[in-house]
């Protein structure tokens, strides 16, 4: 098949010509993501039969065959094929498969066939969903500079709040707060109010320093979260005023 139509199959599933085809393509790949993970997961579990473990393995090569072939077509259909292997899909589809033909690295990535998932979704070519994808990023540049300067913000507290409990703690317990390094999971979970308790202050100071950082850590979330909705909200405003602009236009 010569590569345009190919191109329409693959990478354009919306196309009016060859939109069966490209949703039956989309779907065939969705499932078999789906299945690979679910035989992954499957082969993780202690004390599986031999048979099935021999099944799954006759599976893993059916996939892993079926992703070849796709990344090959993805090759062949690219208009740029270099710019194409060295994407963030590209190098995606091809960590998807080299794990079995590399087997003997002893290095398994099969888990990251879960991020195959995002490449549906831009095949399935929602409407929808690529408008909200394009509002969301303008969003994010509108709101780029304040997220950047509190992301700072955060990071010196993050650090300060690590120095804090270390010295309130280590004395008390100097095997679960040895370092200023090892107190900043505690600082990191702590901040972003998650708190797993596998490391727990005891004295005066560090709890004091745990309540102060308890509730800074609601803000942590919380203006991050404003500045985006406001951003989206700015989006939407410019995006319902520039449809009501072309609307008046035709009238």
């Amino acid at each position: 098949m010569p590569a345009a139509p190919l191109r329409k199959i693959i990478d354009r599933a919306g196309h009016e010509a060859d939109g069966r085809a490209g949703r039956a393509f989309a779907l065939a790949v969705q499932i078999l993501i789906v299945v690979s993970l679910v035989a992954f997961s499957i082969e993780t579990l202690p004390n599986l039969p031999e048979a099935a473990r021999r099944a799954l393995h006759v599976m893993e090569i059916v996939i892993v065959a079926a992703f070849t072939a796709e990344y090959a077509l993805r090759v062949i259909a690219a208009e740029r094929k270099a710019k194409f292997i060295f994407s963030f899909y590209g190098l995606i589809d091809l960590a998807a498969i080299l794990p079995f033909y590399l087997a003997a690295a002893g290095v398994d990535l099969r888990a990251l066939r879960a991020f195959r998932l995002l490449r549906v979704a831009r095949i399935l070519k929602l409407v929808a969903y690529d408008r909200a994808a394009s509002r969301f990023r303008r969003a994010l540049r509108i709101a780029r500079e304040e997220l950047i300067l509190f992301g700072g913000v955060a990071a010196v507290m993050l650090y300060l709040s690590a120095a804090g409990i270390y010295y309130f703690e280590n004395a008390a317990q100097p095997d679960a707060f040895q370092s200023v390094f090892h107190s900043l999971w505690w600082a990191l979970v702590t901040l972003t109010t998650v708190g797993y308790g596998d490391m727990v202050p005891v004295t005066f100071g560090g709890r004091a320093l745990t309540f102060v950082m308890l509730t800074t850590g609601i803000g942590i979330v919380a203006v991050p979260t404003g500045l985006i909705a406001s951003a989206l909200s700015r989006v939407r405003a410019e995006d319902a005023a520039g449809a009501a602009k072309k609307k008046k236009k035709k009238k």
